[in-house]
Parts: structure tokens; sequence; C-alpha cells
């Protein structure tokens, strides 16, 4: 595998602030490419081989935004079992329904534009359904539940201009813990 040439965006950066636009079909190949690198980047920093060779911080989830493109896509790439992987390409997503149960990641969420230990929680839903389009510009709906909806809810909050961290109350970061299920 080779490692695709893209530059993740840091938290200073005002672009990751800005709300991406929505995405016309047919999908040029500039956008089909960022889509497959960011796939390989999340899947060779998931393989430690490759994560240690090109000292890359462990990623599951790739908004455009975070590579410098304002268009509202994201992947997901869930490792099943090792070196086996599930690939979500999520284009112009809407979550259009979510449970009332609210979790949290028990060791913080991370972001691969966040190079830094941030203590606190992030509320999400447990579970929600989201309608997008596929790379064809096919709607789909997809139930997701537990860590794959948190990584969604994570990936859209990019493309409305949002970093995980400004869910954290500074002065109070495990506010209202016990109001939420912890995984």
């Amino acid at each position: 595998m080779k490692l695709p040439n893209i530059t993740i965006l840091d938290e200073a950066d005002k672009r990751l602030h800005k709300v991406s636009i929505p995405v016309e079909f047919p999908l040029s190949k500039y956008d089909k490419q960022n889509i497959q690198d960011m796939i390989t980047y999340l899947k060779m920093s998931q393989i430690a081989k490759y994560a240690e060779k090109y000292n890359l911080r462990a990623g599951m989830g790739l908004a455009a935004i975070q590579i410098g493109i304002p268009k509202r896509i994201f992947v997901i790439v869930e490792e099943l079992e090792d070196e086996t992987f599930k690939d979500y390409i999520i284009i112009n997503p809407k979550i259009i329904s979510h449970s009332e149960e609210q979790i949290y990641v028990g060791e913080g969420e991370g972001c691969l534009s966040v190079n830094r230990e941030i203590e606190g929680i992030v509320p999400r839903f447990a579970r929600i359904t989201v309608e997008a389009q596929d790379t064809d510009g096919n709607k789909f709906r997809i139930r997701v539940r537990e860590d794959i909806a948190i990584a969604f809810q994570h990936e859209i909050d990019h493309l409305n201009g949002i970093l995980f961290i400004d869910h954290i109350d500074p002065r109070n970061p495990f506010k209202d813990a016990e109001k939420y299920r912890e995984i």
C-alpha cells in the first residue's frame, strides 16, 4: 500500500470551522480520488506496520474538509478483524432520526486534526439514521449504533464546522456525565 499524498489540517486552521458545501453529481475524478485517498490513509493508520513506518495516528473517520476540501463528504473505515475493513462513503448526509439515549466515549473522543490529549465528554446519540448519497448520487438510508454512530456524528460535525472539542465545557469537562452511558 502506498501512503496517499494528503495533508490533514490542524485544529488551528480556520477552514475547519467553515460549513462544507453540498456535493454535486456526477462526482469529479478529483473527488473520487480524494475519497480513495482518505480510505487508504485510514486503513494504513490502523495497520500497525504502516502506522509505525509512516508515523501515523490511528484514525477511523475523515471528513473532506480535514484535507482542505469543503465538500459534504466523509469516510469511515471500521476494522472488523485484523486488516479486514468495512468502508462507509457518506456524501451529503442528514441525520433524519436519533435515539433518545445518549452515550459518550469513556477514554474521550479523538480527531486526526486535534494533535493533543483532550479530557471531557462529548454526548452523542446512541443510534442514528442518516440519509445520504453514494458515489453515484443514489440516495440511501443507514442506521448506525454505538461507536459507529459516534463516528458518524463526529464527521457530520466536521461538515458543519464543529470540532469535538467545541462540545466540551472547558470549565467542567465531565459535566452531566451521569446523564449519559459510557462506551
